[in-house]
């Protein structure tokens, strides 16, 4: 058989490339600035692993490298495509995308929670989802209001203590 019709140049194996963090069915990539900048720093340096590759040996291992390369950056060009900055001026008072949120709850113990896009959302970070129920359940509020989030230990009533926009 011909070599124009094997599939030598496929990697032979399923490829898995790791998913973007999700968005709920319809709705926005809102970021921040931050974020978008991080989106970018990401695309450079996926990009710049690619231009590596590129000069490396060819064998089946760059080979699957390349392809999974590829796949991370056409899904984070989706994402960056798609991506919605926002900013205030002024800055409001409620509680909105992009604030830095320090709650209470009844016991008065503090946390502190800022509300970005799914690719910045990092809990080691304090940085939750906009679509999280943390963050819908704060989402309109200001200081010295209450609200009732339903976490996995029941319900919990917060005070704001807090809005800021960092």
């Amino acid at each position: 058989m011909s070599r124009a019709f094997t599939k030598e140049d496929a990697p032979s194996e399923q490829l898995l490339i790791p998913p973007r963090a999700p968005l709920p069915d319809g709705a926005t990539n809102y970021v921040t600035p931050a974020g978008l900048t991080l989106l970018r720093e990401e695309r450079a340096s996926l990009a710049s692993a690619r231009s590596d590759l590129m000069q490396q040996q060819d064998d089946a291992d760059r080979k699957r490298a390349l392809a999974i390369n590829a796949g991370q950056l056409a899904a984070l060009d989706e994402r960056i495509g798609s991506a919605r900055v926002v900013t205030y001026d002024p800055l409001p008072s409620t509680v909105r995308f992009g604030a830095e949120v320090t709650l209470a709850d009844e016991s008065g113990t503090e946390r502190v929670i800022v509300i970005v896009g799914a690719d910045e959302a990092a809990l080691d970070e304090r940085a939750v989802a906009f679509f999280s129920p943390i963050a819908r359940a704060v989402m309109g509020s200001e200081e010295d209001d209450e609200v009732s989030f339903v976490s996995p230990r029941g319900e919990e009533l917060l005070t704001v203590v807090s809005v800021r926009y960092p």
